[in-house]
């Protein structure tokens, strides 16, 4: 193993159409692409322990999403949702010249690889999920008044960026906010971050926290997982975040037909809280 590029990432530019979103890479340019999609409001970073552990038998392409990390923000009056993201990440799978590849997604990011491989599943070598199937889905109980919320937001209302006077502060307010350890929130921070006047402030679009105005209703998103037809392995935490009921989430892997699950002990984060035992898992996905 070259230790170089094992442990230390290169820095990744893919110009699309409209943007440029940028990531970090890990591993030999010509081994097999391992592509993987970090969730809400994290980027590349999210994967900076897990990566190198896989480096000596993959590339790994870690994108920050649109919005994200060093990417672009979307151009002013576009809004975020997952088929954008979709879009986009498809779009980077054409430029980077990736026809077949192995897609790992965690969270939101599980979400999108979920329907990029139903989008184009001779495209996917091998599905993998870390707490997420599918995107988010409406039950229809709050559509009309999440629509009227969203729509209620007025971007001119918007609070000012918040300013940190250094990174520490960074690392305390997102662990605030999420309930992540410093230790696990540390790397996403850090790429996560812009210095300015004064301090530092967030790198991620402030839309991102808007809410959207429509989902998928939950049969459209099963319609949707019955499209995967790759090898699918999915790894939840335990206990269960509110966010992903088991129920719920049983009714959705019924959906597809060749899939694993398997259950982590830890919390939402299992990459960067248990990295061996996520590289493990996916050395032995088959």
């Amino acid at each position: 193993m070259h230790v170089s590029w094992a442990r230390v990432p290169t820095e990744i530019t893919v110009a699309l159409a409209h943007l440029t979103l940028r990531g970090q890479a890990w591993g030999d340019a010509a081994a097999p692409p391992l592509l993987a999609l970090h969730g809400w409001l994290d980027n590349a970073a999210s994967f900076a322990k897990v990566a190198p552990l896989l480096a000596s038998r993959y590339r790994v392409i870690a994108l920050d999403l649109a919005g994200h990390g060093h990417s672009d923000h979307l151009p002013a009056g576009a809004e975020y949702h997952y088929l954008g993201h979709v879009q986009m990440v498809r779009a980077a799978a054409d430029a980077m010249r990736l026809s077949r590849y192995t897609l790992l997604g965690h969270s939101l990011g599980a979400g999108i690889a979920s329907l990029v491989a139903a989008a184009e599943p001779e495209c996917i070598e091998r599905l993998l999920l870390i707490e997420g199937l599918g995107p988010l889905g409406d039950d229809g109980s709050r559509t009309l008044q999440r629509f009227r919320e969203a729509f209620a937001a007025r971007p001119e209302n918007s609070r000012p960026l918040r300013v940190f006077g250094d990174i520490a502060q960074a690392v305390s307010a997102r662990c605030m906010a999420s309930g992540m350890r410093a230790e696990l929130a540390q790397p996403i921070v850090e790429r996560g971050l812009i210095e300015t006047d004064g301090g530092w402030r967030w790198r991620s679009d402030p839309r991102l926290t808007r809410a959207s105005a429509v989902r998928l209703a939950e049969t459209q998103v099963h319609a949707l997982l019955t499209g995967i037809t790759s090898p699918t392995r999915l790894l939840l935490a335990q206990p269960a975040a509110p966010y992903l009921p088991p129920a719920p989430m049983r009714a959705r892997v019924a959906c597809v037909a060749d899939i694993q699950v398997a259950h982590l002990d830890g919390s939402h984060h299992l990459q960067l809280e248990h990295p061996r035992a996520v590289a493990d898992w996916i050395e032995h996905a088959g």
